[in-house]
């Protein structure tokens, strides 16, 4: 009976049959690590959790980076080795900032998980840089360059006329999404805003968007702003922009926008103490 088998082989048969169990486990261990590599990690801020303190308040600044981006950025990886597909590990790139721009484009093309994470991954690495501490703050992070400054006249008269087409653009969408500056294909600024997790980068997204390369992205998503202003959107808007970098922003016009290029989300050229 089976209960009573014995193996029958030489010891040194055993031995070979263990050895290429041993090899085959290995094997297997090998490839699960290769499929649950972190192809992107979790970028630190360049300022403290209460440094945009009184804009954003840091239990805020904890719980939306190191919770909710930091979902995003596990659901991605997890989305990449679980598809086992080729492209869109190619897709990933090296896993850096530009790799996570350049993906934005193709992401809806992989799926929902691709879109969701990837696009929730890029819009918060892109919305963390483009703020400056109040107490950093220099002529430098409070108004834009010049060569900005000349082309948000050209669409709003001035920079108060951009803020405020952003907030009235925020009031038009409903329910979680982003509004988002940009520059358009014939290099013009508009604004515009995205559902969910969605950005103007992607292509395919089933729903009319203004097509650009966003230069500023703002969170429209209770969780960015609900412990402070509860459901005052509008005040979280207001109190936000007075954050801003528009000297990081005026570099994202400058290096990248402007050129037809999608803009790294990393905290060089804002002025901050540490930059990539």
């Amino acid at each position: 009976s089976r209960q009573g088998f014995a193996c029958q082989c030489s010891p040194a048969g055993c031995s070979a049959i263990a050895m290429v169990r041993t090899w085959a486990l290995l094997c297997a261990s090998l490839q699960a690590s290769a499929l649950a590599k972190d192809f992107f990690t979790l970028p630190k801020l360049p300022y403290e959790y209460d440094a945009l303190e009184p804009h954003f308040d840091a239990e805020t600044m904890r719980l939306h980076h190191g919770k909710h981006h930091a979902a995003y950025v596990n659901g991605l990886n997890k989305a990449i080795a679980e598809a086992k597909d080729e492209k869109l590990v190619k897709a990933a790139g090296k896993g850096d900032a530009l790799a996570l721009a350049e993906f934005q484009a193709k992401a809806p093309s992989f799926g929902t998980a691709a879109r969701n994470f990837g696009g929730g991954h890029y819009n918060h690495a892109l919305f963390w840089v483009n703020f400056v501490s109040p107490s950093a703050a220099n002529p430098m992070t409070l108004q834009p360059s010049e060569e900005l400054t000349v082309a948000l006249e050209d669409k709003f008269t001035s920079l108060e006329g951009c803020l405020k087409a952003i907030v009235s653009e925020a009031r038009k969408r409903f329910g979680s999404g982003w509004v988002w500056l940009g520059v358009k294909p014939d290099g013009s600024l508009a604004v515009t805003t995205t559902a969910n997790q969605d950005n103007p980068l992607m292509e395919g997204l089933g729903y009319e968007v203004e097509k650009m390369i966003p230069i500023l992205g703002l969170d429209l998503w209770e969780h960015a702003y609900y412990l402070k202003y509860r459901n005052d959107r509008e005040t979280y808007l207001n109190s936000i922009l007075s954050a801003v970098n528009w000297g990081k922003v005026s570099r994202n016009y400058e290096k990248y926008a402007k050129l037809g290029k999608p803009v790294p989300p990393t905290p060089t050229g804002g002025g901050y103490a540490m930059e990539l």
